[in-house]
Parts: structure tokens; sequence; C-alpha cells
């Protein structure tokens, strides 16, 4: 018999009558019950063993972590916390595991403690859940770009090109990292190297998406990112995925409006489709707030802040509005706030953000025509010659979750720009041939979307929302 699964099982359990089905065991109390799980739902199956007519080998080996195959008659339950279970006619041990041995046992585990255990960790209920959200989000993301008809593509992972202009890159080489060969001047000799000069990860595929928008007109791209900053916060990591769609022919207001309509959409497919672990999550999260003082919990539970996204029309605030409401704030005027504000041109922080979300407009933020001085070389420089066409939005609970900007497409005013920011123009020479061969307005912005996996699941720490984080110290698995 072809075993079910357990999501295809327990969503129309009357179609079935002798059932097999295979999964871990999460628990097995009074050498009886067997709380199976397989992966594919929150819920585990109770399976019941009529231990008097099973060897006691057998019995031995039925240990939390093992695999089991098991078949038996479907039947009503008769006791607390399922309404089936199976009556076991048949069990198969499939693979061992030695409660002695195996550190995933059924009792609270910190977080920190399953990092360390990162390969193992996928089988607790937390972390099957989270995941099942991560896949069902990436789904959602390609589903909504599709459907507008967006054309996907593959950005290089490895470049010669620094998109943020941070230099906090990766580098790829060959070379003998003992020994490497010099120039006249002592440097290393990159023209010897494996692309014959000096080459790094990619912090964004965005520089290579906008060709291709000038070509195909909407483009997105969803991969793998690397950042080499030294950064040991719950919040960042070396290796994470971005979403960065490219458009020609938008504005900055067509971006913000798709922007707002694209998180809407991908946190309204996981309200429809993932209810079940959503209410798991939402509910250790009601738990773990009761552990803090009154004055840290947050305001909302995970399913209401999600909706507080969905529903809400997002408040479009210039950053010199901004400043101006957090100059004045209480927390700012009461020295509340970590980093004071003070004058126009501040970096915001996020507890800034969090302040303009949570506090005083009550609904998702997006913040426009950020100072020209602390944002990218490739934002459209607005007639003020002070502000450029950016946007950051700003959720509860995180701050920002999307930044992106009009792009500039004048080719003066591009060059320009990257010469007062000391950026080598002729390794952008292709970037900006864009601007010289049949230039357009064009805009696209950036999602980390393991910041968005962790605004969906109310994980407090980034590395607990993608399968082996890549942190400072730290590239075990």
């Amino acid at each position: 018999m072809k075993h079910l699964r357990l999501a295809e099982l327990l969503k129309q359990p009357k179609k079935y009558d002798n059932v097999t089905v295979q999964g871990w065991v999460r628990t097995f109390r009074a050498n009886r019950f067997i709380a199976l799980n397989d992966g594919s739902t929150i819920e585990n199956l109770q399976c019941v063993v009529d231990f008097e007519n099973t060897d006691d080998l057998i019995l031995k080996k039925i240990n939390t972590g093992a695999a089991v195959k098991i078949s038996g008659q479907l039947v009503e339950s008769m006791g607390k916390g399922q309404s089936i279970e199976v009556l076991v006619k048949t069990l198969q041990i499939i693979g061992e595991a030695d409660p002695e041995l195996y550190p995933i046992q059924p009792k609270k585990h910190s977080f920190e403690y399953l990092r360390e255990k990162a390969h193992l960790r996928i089988r607790t209920a937390t972390f099957g859940a989270v995941m099942r959200i991560r896949s069902v989000l990436s789904f959602a993301i390609h589903q909504f770009f599709q459907d507008k008809g967006f054309y996907y593509v593959h950005t290089p992972i490895i470049t010669g090109s620094d998109a943020e202009g941070a230099g906090e890159m990766f580098r790829v080489s060959v070379l003998d990292p003992k020994n490497p060969p010099t120039d006249d001047n002592g440097a290393i000799d990159f023209k010897q190297d494996f692309f014959g000069k000096e080459t790094k990860l990619t912090v964004s595929g965005q520089l290579e998406a906008e060709t291709f928008a000038q070509g195909l007109g909407n483009v997105y791209t969803f991969g793998p990112t690397f950042r080499a900053e030294n950064s040991n916060t719950s919040r960042h990591l070396a290796e994470f995925w971005m979403i960065e769609p490219e458009m020609a022919f938008y504005d900055l207001a067509d971006n913000m409006d798709l922007a707002e309509e694209f998180i809407k959409y991908t946190l309204n497919y996981i309200l429809e489709k993932c209810d079940k672990d959503l209410t798991f999550l939402d509910q250790r999260l009601e738990q773990e707030e009761k552990t803090k003082p009154q004055n840290q919990r947050s305001p909302m539970g995970l399913i209401e802040k999600i909706k507080f996204v969905v529903e809400n029309e997002f408040k479009r605030v210039s950053y010199t509005e901004a400043i101006d409401i957090l100059k004045n704030s209480k927390p700012n005027k009461k020295k509340k706030f970590n980093y004071l504000v003070e004058e126009w041109g501040t970096d915001l922080q996020s507890e800034h953000e969090r302040y303009l979300v949570e506090q005083h407009f009550n609904a998702p933020v997006i913040l426009f025509d950020y100072p020209a001085k602390i944002k990218a070389f490739y934002m459209r420089m607005n007639e003020d010659q002070k502000t450029v066409r950016a946007m950051d939005i700003l959720f509860p609970g995180i701050g920002e979750i999307v930044g992106g900007s009009q792009r500039e497409e004048r080719l003066d005013v591009l060059e320009q720009r990257i010469k007062v920011m000391g950026i080598d123009a002729e390794e952008l020479w292709w970037y900006l041939d864009l601007r010289r061969f049949g230039s357009t307005p064009h805009s696209g912005f950036g999602l980390g979307f393991d910041r968005l996996v962790l605004f969906a699941t109310g994980m407090s720490n980034i590395r607990d929302v993608i399968p082996f984080p890549r942190t400072p110290q730290n590239a075990s698995f």
C-alpha cells in the first residue's frame, strides 16, 4: 500500500479506512501511543500500538527521533487532543534513534542550543512550521510576479562591481593566499587570478537586473546575496536571499504601488495557506511574550500583526516630514531614544522607524525622498539637489523591510554622482551604457526575504528562519 502524507490524510480523513504512513516518532508514551510526524503538517498523528502483541525488541526501538512505517485502521479517536488515530496492525522500524544520543528530545530546547543542531532542528514543531511558511512565501513571490507578467532573471553571484558601494564583500579568488603574485607596485596582481580581475560575491543583483528591465520591461531576481559585514546581531546574516524587481517606465509612485501590492499579496497568501502553522507560532509567541516585562511586550500577536499590514493602507511620508515628527516626539524630547534625532540628514535607526509605524501613524509606513548623502549612487536626484527618489517600507516590530528607488536614468547626472562618491566608472561602463542607448525612467526595490520570513513567523532572531545561518565565525554544516 502506498503511504500517505499526513497533511493529505488529515485534510480528508473520512476518505480513508486502512492506511500506511511513514514518519518520525515525536513521542512514545505508555508503551502504547506514538505521536507521528512526517513534516508535511504541524499536526501529529496518534498511532495506537497493541503492545501485548508487539515484539519487545520493536517496542524498545520506538524512541523519539526514530523513523517508522505504520499500517493500520484509521478510526475516530476516543481520547483527547486528536479527532482520529490509527490502530497499528504492522510497524516497521526504518531508522533507529538511540535515546541517549539523539539530541532533540521531547522537552523545551533553547534556540541557541538548536542552532548547534541545525541539521536536526527541522524535526521540531517550531522549525517545521517556520520552514513550511518560508517555502510557501517563496512560492507566493514567484506567483505574484509571474501573474503580473514579470520575467525571472538569474543574475550573477560572482561580480566585479559593488552595487551598494559599501565595500563589505567576500572576495572570490584562486590565488595562493600564502604567496599571491604581485605587480610592480607590490600589490596583489589580480590579472593572474581566475577571472583576470578582482571579483567578489554579490551583495545585490540589482544592477544586472536593470539591464534586463531595459530589454524585457519588467523583471525580478530572487537569489542568494552576501555581505561581509562583521555584525553579530539578531538581524544580520552573511548569506541571505533577496527579491529585487526592476521595472522600465516606472516612476517612484509606481514603485511604491507595486511594493505595497506585492507585500500584501504574499502575506495574505500565507494567511490562507498556512493557517495551522501560523496559529501554532502565534500561540508560541504569546507564551514567549508573557515571560517579558510588561513594557517590553509586543502590542500585537503574530496573526494580528500580519493582518495589520495586509488590511491597512500604507502611509506615505517624506523623510523631511518624518524627521520633524521624530524631533518633536516625546521619546526624543525626553531622551528615550538610544539615538536622538537632532537634525535633517540623520540616518534613521530601527527605533525611529518602529515609532513611526507603531505609535505615530499606527500603520505601515513608506518613507520617501531621502537625503542623497545617505543613499546609493544610482538613485535619481530630485530637483532640490539634496534628496533622491528613494523609498523604504517600514513594518511593526522590525522597522525597514524594503528599500527601493527610482533609478537615475540621466547619464550626466549619474556620472557626476559616481565621481563624487569615488566609484570606479570604468568598472560600470556597461551600466552607464544603459543611459547612453535608449535610456528610460525606471525603478526597483529590494526585499530581504529572510526578514520577511522573520516578520511572518514571529521569530526574534534571523538565524532561526534560514536553514543553515552564515554569520561571523560560523559556517557550520
